[in-house]
Parts: structure tokens; sequence; C-alpha cells
């Protein structure tokens, strides 16, 4: 068992960094791998670096050079419900771009029934087990994500939110989703608040980054426990 671990930038990664024992790096296409274990687990982590290409990139390597059997993206998101408190972390049950025309993934490849992409049901209820099991701060959603080529503020919201209904938004995750879709393996996004529409904007984000990675971080740690005891237990 192989899990990938991807996170958008470097502040989301580094968390994972001291927790990776016997790690080695890989360089490929720009990109710095480390590959080791966290709790007898083999993973593979990377930040990719920002945007959907970035992401599909890092995500198509994770399987085609690593063999990853799994995905895990773990991170930082806006919150686009007004339920949503920052330090909240939403976990994903499908996945869609906000920014894509809806005939594109169903009428061309890779000819999908919706324009949503579905987490894996097994890693969704792990992750509830593994949610109760620490706690963590805030509250924790499970739901839907959107992802599109830019950071929203204040300007897009409410279209994005008329049409998906959302509970966050970023720029990653679909696309991670996507590449998971056509590689047939499972997939399931993490992603801490950090920024919402009353507490909106890069200052937000820049000010909490460091401690919603983190709880993500935990978040996915408690996970990689759960797959152990139920794929290799």
């Amino acid at each position: 068992m192989k899990i990938g671990i991807i996170c958008a930038g470097d502040e989301e990664l580094s968390p994972f960094l001291p927790m990776i024992k016997d790690c080695k790096t890989v360089e490929k296409a720009m990109l710095k791998f480390y590959a080791g274990r966290i709790d007898s687990i083999e993973v593979i982590a990377l930040f990719s670096g920002v945007c959907k290409v970035n992401a599909a990139i890092g995500t198509q390597l994770l399987v085609d050079l690593f063999g990853a059997d799994m995905i895990i993206n773990s991170g930082t998101a806006g919150g686009m419900d007004p339920g949503l408190d920052i330090f909240d972390t939403v976990i994903s049950t499908e996945v869609c771009y906000h920014d894509v025309a809806p005939d594109i993934l169903t009428e061309f490849h890779p000819w999908m029934e919706s324009v949503f992409f579905t987490a894996d049901p097994k890693l969704i209820r792990l992750s509830k087990t593994a949610v109760k099991k620490i706690r963590p701060a805030g509250k924790v959603i499970w739901g839907r994500m959107v992802t599109g080529e830019s950071f929203i503020t204040d300007e897009g919201r409410q279209k994005i939110n008329q049409e998906f209904a959302p509970l966050t938004v970023d720029m990653e995750t679909a696309s991670i989703a996507h590449v998971c879709y056509v590689n047939r393996i499972p997939f399931l996004s993490i992603r801490c608040i950090t920024d919402t529409a009353e507490h909106s904007g890069l200052d937000n984000f820049d000010e909490n980054c460091a401690k919603a990675s983190v709880i993500a971080k935990d978040i996915t740690v408690a996970l990689l426990t759960e797959i152990k005891n139920s794929y290799c237990g």
C-alpha cells in the first residue's frame, strides 16, 4: 500500500516532513517528492505548486513514478458556506470545477455522467472514524468542494454559491480528483479553512495558513492510521 499525499504549497506540506521516516527525495518535472513511511505506511508526499495544471502534474507522477495506490490531498481552502469558520475543516464527498463548461467532461474525455468527481466511499468512512478519535480544532464537515483558477474574494463568490452551493473553494482539488478518476484510484481531500466571506482576502490566508495546514495534517495522519488498520491490519 503506497499513499500519495499532495499539497498545493510548501507551507501545507511542511508539517508532514518531520513525520516521514527513512525519507528519500526524488526530483522530477521540477518537483521534489519525499518518499518514506508515516506510521509504517509507505507515503510519497509533495507540494505541487498552486493551480490545476501543477496539481495534475504532481498527481500523475505520484501514480506513474511511485505507483501510488490512493491519493490524499491535504491543505487549506476558502470557506464558501456561511456556516464555516476559520480553522473548520471540510473533507470531500464530491468535487467539481467552477470554471469549466459542464459539457467538457461529460461530452468529451473522460465522458463522465456528471460534472462531479466523487471521493472514495471507504476513505470517507475511515475519515469519520479518524476524526472521532482525534477531535481536531474546529468543526469537521463532509461535503462538496469546487476548484477554479483564481483566489476567490468577494468577486465571483455569489455566482459560485448559486451554481454549486459548495462548502469550500480552492485551485487544485478537482484536478487531483480528475487524475485519480482516469487512473481509477481512490481519492480524498482534506482542506482546513483559512478565509471566509466575513474574513476574506490573501492577508487572511497568509495569516492562517500555517495553523490550518497543521490541522489538515493531523486529520490526514489520523486517516493514515485508519487506512493501515483497515487495508493492512
